[in-house]
């Protein structure tokens, strides 16, 4: 929203960037972007993670299909065992 303010006052009608968070560092954002497009972009591939997106928990299973809106904060907690 700060975006839009900053746009409406000062007249300037280029495009504004939509963005989200990923573990406190900004994402270029896109319509319909998924989880897993997340996952690609910030290149995660380990196989043990824990997903949150605006506090909500994402299933493995649903990382395909689970929609990152616009704005939203991604968490990606990397689990690691070891004894």
């Amino acid at each position: 929203q700060l975006n839009r303010s900053v746009e409406q006052r000062s007249g300037d009608r280029r495009p504004q960037l939509s963005m989200i968070v990923v573990n406190e560092e900004p994402l270029d954002w896109h319509e319909g972007m998924t989880v897993r497009d997340v996952l690609r972009a910030k290149n995660y591939r380990f196989p043990m993670l824990i997903i949150h997106v605006d506090g909500l928990l994402i299933p493995k299973p649903d990382y395909d299909t689970a929609a990152v809106p616009d704005g939203a904060v991604v968490q990606v907690i990397h689990l690691i065992s070891g004894g």
